[in-house]
């Protein structure tokens, strides 16, 4: 028997006992004409070329995707995006969606909580609850998450500068309800350094903000192991206008940050690599987006097991989430939308996602209705029940094309890498505005193309209607900066003040050293500190961070 055929028989073996953990799901799959299909599909004259570049499922360089049954054991995780107005608004929306299916809660937080500022500063008026939802107090979080299990849903948390305040709130609700930390699942976005490159809601210096990222890697090591403490993101990075292999570069770049960020605060990299996680986009070039997938897991599994020397295989894989691309959306015929989304989802499942997003077809226009959202969602459960992309893996593995794309991406993607290493590092090139440059060249080409007609995009430049109908769209309570500024102050009126500030004062004396911050938050979290405080405590030692103009 050849080396191949004994690898391949040892992953059957493999395979076979990771799917005997899955007894719900059906032994034999079949087409709608019987024809039996198998769990995967390899080359019969495999052989080590094969090995090297796509290997098995579950195995290095993980191509193929990072368990042997994929979806074959159980779907993606179906976590729609929610969170506008009040806590109460919010805990509606996700009770709704996860009666209609939805296997995990993804929070959306509104601009003063996601740069740390309470309902009622000054800076927040206008803004709150408007992009998402106003947390600005455990109290809030324990509305939000009021009658959800936290033992038995996972959550993921879109925050940034502030995530460990948000994840300090979490373990405290988790705590109220009998659930200790270790119970916890979930992901905090927690991915500064796009924050600079492309989106802008940072609050602190690059220095201090990866100071707060290693802190929580080192705690929910300890305290929170089903935690996933970073989600990088090539999410935002697309949307500012990225192509898909610098959204891969870029996201990859800051990710080795992270890595040696953690290393030089002397955290064994296996000790907190398998809680990694990454957050990608899918636009509509729908195979390019496939191929972009399998290339990301392949050179990560490179960069973790060669650069690094990472030794658990766990450490080597790339596990991600996907949302589809709100900048495709179009307010034009927004109904066409349904199809947009339904393109890049299916994409992203053909790519071997472990998590998925589907963006609403009014959110071109306001956040989606009730209406909107089960539309958005049922996409996600047809394409799992009904269309049988899931009944093996890797389906378009082996494609010419997919292969040929795959390749490219990666040998592209490697070149910005081996760039930004010589110019020392992804800090060292935003800080050179050399990732934000190039994003900005790639969106301004692709804006010259869908207005010269070059790129069409229906129903905007092409396919046009005269008199479009008006959706019903969803309207945030313009009263609810008055009603959140209110509840702000009944809460610092009824709690104890005085261990308020002993417990901020702690924290900053703490910022001030080289403590761990995560405890110093909680605690403040614990005396209900709102978030502005907690973030103003720290910017009183750290600063704001003040973009220069390239």
């Amino acid at each position: 028997m050849s080396a191949f055929k004994e690898k391949l028989e040892a992953w059957r073996e493999k395979a076979k006992k990771a799917i005997s953990k899955f007894p719900e799901r059906e032994e034999r799959f079949a087409t709608s004409s019987d024809i039996e299909v198998e769990r995967l599909y390899v080359p019969e004259d495999g052989g080590q070329e094969y090995l090297e570049k796509l290997g098995f499922p579950g195995e290095y360089p993980f191509t193929r995707g990072i368990q042997p049954t994929m979806y074959r054991g159980r779907y993606w995780t179906m976590r729609q995006y929610a969170g506008f107005g009040s806590a109460e608004e919010t805990n509606e929306r996700f009770r709704y969606l996860l009666e209609q299916g939805q296997t995990g809660l993804s929070t959306a937080f509104d601009l003063p909580t996601q740069i740390g500022y309470d309902a009622d500063d000054p800076m927040a008026r206008g803004e709150v609850g408007k992009v998402g939802v106003s947390i600005s107090s455990l109290a809030d979080m324990e509305t939000l998450l009021k009658g959800i299990p936290l033992d038995k849903v996972s959550t993921s948390m879109t925050i940034n500068a502030p995530a460990s305040v948000l994840l300090a709130m979490y373990i405290a609700v988790g705590e109220k309800q009998g659930v200790t930390s270790d119970k916890l699942t979930g992901t905090i976005q927690n991915d500064i350094l796009k924050e600079y490159v492309a989106r802008g809601t940072y609050i602190y210096p690059p220095q201090h903000s990866m100071r707060l990222i290693t802190n929580i890697f080192e705690y929910c090591a300890e305290k929170v192991p089903n935690w996933n403490t970073i989600s990088i993101s090539g999410y935002h990075i697309r949307e500012a206008g990225s192509t898909a292999v610098q959204e891969v570069a870029f996201t990859l770049s800051n990710a080795i940050a992270y890595v040696q960020a953690a290393i030089d605060a002397g955290l064994p990299v296996d000790k907190f690599a398998p809680r990694l996680s990454f957050f990608f986009n899918a636009h509509n070039n729908f195979l390019e987006e496939i191929a972009k997938f399998r290339a990301a897991r392949r050179i990560w599994a490179k960069i973790m097991r060669h650069r690094f020397k990472a030794q658990d295989p766990k450490s080597w894989q790339l596990r991600f989430h996907t949302q589809t691309g709100g900048s495709t959306l179009t307010a034009q015929q927004p109904d066409n939308n349904i199809v947009r989304v339904t393109i890049q989802a299916l994409a992203a499942v053909l790519g071997g996602t472990q998590s998925l997003h589907t963006n609403s077809r009014d959110e071109a226009l306001a956040l989606p209705t009730e209406d909107s959202a089960r539309i958005a969602l049922r996409t996600q459960q047809i394409i799992a029940y009904e269309s049988g992309v899931s009944d093996t893996v890797d389906p378009l593995g082996g494609s010419y094309y997919i292969e040929y794309l795959t390749d490219e991406i990666e040998k592209r993607v490697w070149e910005y890498i081996e760039k930004i290493d010589e110019m020392g590092g992804a800090v060292a090139a935003i800080e050179q505005g050399y990732m934000q440059r190039e994003i900005q060249h790639a969106s301004y080409q692709t804006q010259l193309e869908i207005e010269s007609g070059k790129q069409i995009v229906v129903g905007m430049n092409k396919f046009k209607l005269d008199n479009e109908p008006q959706p019903e769209l969803l309207r945030v309570n313009p009263e609810l900066g008055r009603i959140q500024a209110e509840r702000l102050a009944k809460l610092r009126s009824e709690r104890n003040n005085e261990e308020v500030q002993k417990r901020l004062q702690a924290l900053k004396q703490a910022a001030e050293g080289d403590a761990n911050l995560m405890p110093y938050i909680l605690d403040a979290v614990r005396a209900y500190a709102t978030t502005g405080e907690i973030c103003n405590a720290m910017r009183s030692v750290f600063g704001e961070y003040r973009p220069s103009l390239f």
